[in-house]
């Protein structure tokens, strides 16, 4: 097996457990309590790995720009990406929401096309269109005449969330700076800006232990590893084929979102999600020589 499938199915293993912790979370916590204790789980564990790795000297080796490099994809890529995509989760089904967001490897093929200048093919043309259309079918539930009010707010920031983490992926691959330590840095800035916001809303933070668990998991198993995991896998891999085996974790996440939350599913739902599906199958299904 390629090195940047094994990295890319480790990603989506952890991944597909992110909706339901999270939800659950939120059911007994502010999503500002909820982030400020995951990305200080997440700074912790990777803190640990690169000094394990020995990579912590390479920060005196860094500029003023990169820093203010570093700073911004923690805001773009970690902060941002998460809040939105956690404020999503709170206002519909998690299952819908975690659907909604995996537009966001499309969103990777889009702006690779427009950063990296990376082929834009018919076969990526066609993913893409069905990855926006699933998510319409999931956000009307086949109500083709208008958006649900209900979902909107919901879906809105979930597509915010995508197109935070599709540009991050991006230009997360166009740094040539170690990756476990960029994202070392990315969680550590990200906790120090929940933590200010956190502060000043004046939010207490006494967790139980079933909270402090979830956070646990969902520092470090679903954020510090798979996103290490995930950009080690676009870095060895083209970035319009492992961002599309990233469909694969709304599945496991159907799966969760039943046995932990008893959330049922809608056939729009499952409808617009392989309707998302089927983009990479087609394209995935081989090279097209016919460049636009």
């Amino acid at each position: 097996m390629k090195k940047e499938y094994l990295f890319a199915g480790i990603s989506i293993l952890c991944w597909g457990t992110t909706a339901s912790v999270t939800k659950l979370l939120l059911g007994s916590m502010e999503n500002m309590q909820v982030l400020t204790v995951c990305f200080f789980f997440a700074f912790a564990f990777l803190l640990i790995l690169n000094l394990a790795k020995g990579n912590l000297r390479q920060l005196k080796k860094l500029k003023l720009s990169d820093f203010l490099f570093l700073t911004g994809m923690s805001l773009l890529g970690i902060f941002l990406y998460t809040l939105f995509l956690n404020i999503g989760i709170a206002r519909m089904q998690a299952s819908q929401a975690f659907i909604i967001n995996y537009l966001w490897p499309m969103m990777s093929v889009v702006f690779a096309c427009l950063i990296l200048k990376e082929k834009l093919t018919f076969r990526k043309l066609i993913a893409i269109f069905c990855s926006f259309l699933g998510v319409v079918i999931v956000t009307t539930n086949g109500k083709l005449g208008g958006f649900d009010p209900a979902h909107l707010t919901g879906a809105l920031f979930c597509v915010l969330a995508a197109v935070s983490y599709g540009l991050f992926t991006v230009l997360n691959k166009r740094s040539q700076l170690d990756k476990t330590l960029c994202m070392m840095v990315y969680y550590g800035i990200s906790f120090l800006i929940s933590a200010v916001c956190m502060a000043a809303m004046k939010l207490p933070l006494q967790l139980d232990l079933p909270q402090t668990l979830g956070l646990l998991w969902l520092g470090i198993g679903t954020n510090a590893i798979p996103y290490v995991t995930w950009a080690l896998a676009l870095q060895y891999g083209d970035t319009a084929k492992i961002s599309n085996l990233a469909y694969c974790t709304p599945f496991l996440s159907l799966l969760w979102n039943f046995l932990l939350l008893k959330e049922s599913l809608s056939i729009w739902s499952v409808l617009g999600l392989l309707v998302i599906v089927s983009g990479i199958f087609i394209q995935m299904g081989g090279k097209q020589k016919k460049e636009l």
